[in-house]
C-alpha cells in the first residue's frame, strides 16, 4: 500500500512541471497518421497525429487526457519526438517499459528525461498511463508505414499498366506499319 511519502515522491515538482508545460498539444490539421490509445484501468487517453517523411517523424501533435504521470511522459516524448525514426521510438518505449516493470535504466538520449518517472516503478497501476504516448505514436507510425506501402504498391501497379499500354501501342503501330508496307 502506498504511503503519503510515496505519493509525494511520485508527484514531484519536476513531474508536475513537465505535466504543466507539455509541447505539441495542438492536433495536426492534415496528419499522415493518427492514433488514439486509452488505458482501461484509469481512463487516461492520448491521441497522436504524425507527419512522416520516409521513416522520420517531421511533425507531431498530441491531445493528452491523463494523470500528471501520463502528462509528464507525454511532455518528454513531445519535446524529443520530431526527427526520430520508428526504430528509435520503439527502442525508447521498450526502455521505458523495462525501466518501469523490471527496474531497468531510463531510456537513452533524447528520451532520458523520462528518468523522472522512476518513482512510478512501484505503482504498477500507473504504468499504462505513462506508456500511452509511446503506444499511440507507434500505432500511428505503423499506420503511416502501411499507407506508404499501399501507396507505393498502387504507384507500381499504375506504372506497370502504363508500360503495358505503351508496349501494346508500340506493337499495334508496328503491325500497322507492317501492313501498310505489305499493301503498298
Amino acid at each position: 500500500m502506498s504511503t503519503d511519502s510515496d505519493l509525494i515522491k511520485l508527484y514531484s515538482a519536476r513531474i508536475l512541471a513537465l505535466a504543466a508545460d507539455m509541447p505539441h498539444t495542438d492536433r495536426l490539421a492534415h496528419p499522415d497518421a493518427s492514433a488514439r490509445r486509452r488505458s482501461p484501468l484509469c481512463g487516461s487517453t492520448v491521441t497522436v497525429d504524425l507527419m512522416v517523411r520516409g521513416d522520420v517523424i517531421t511533425a507531431f501533435g498530441q491531445e493528452v487526457r491523463a494523470c500528471a504521470l501520463g502528462q509528464a511522459a507525454a511532455s518528454v516524448v513531445g519535446a524529443n519526438i520530431i526527427g526520430q525514426t520508428a526504430a528509435m521510438v520503439q527502442a525508447a518505449g521498450d526502455a521505458l517499459l523495462a525501466m518501469l516493470r523490471d527496474g531497468g535504466p531510463p531510456p537513452a538520449t533524447p528520451f532520458d528525461g523520462l528518468s523522472v518517472l522512476i518513482p512510478a516503478r512501484e505503482h504498477k497501476n500507473r504504468h499504462a498511463s505513462i506508456m500511452l504516448t509511446f503506444d499511440a505514436t507507434l500505432d500511428a507510425l505503423a499506420q503511416a508505414q502501411a499507407q506508404a506501402q499501399a501507396q507505393a504498391q498502387a504507384q507500381a501497379q499504375a506504372l506497370e499498366q502504363a508500360q503495358a499500354q505503351e508496349q501494346a501501342q508500340a506493337q499495334e503501330q508496328a503491325q500497322e506499319k507492317g501492313q501498310a508496307r505489305a499493301a503498298g
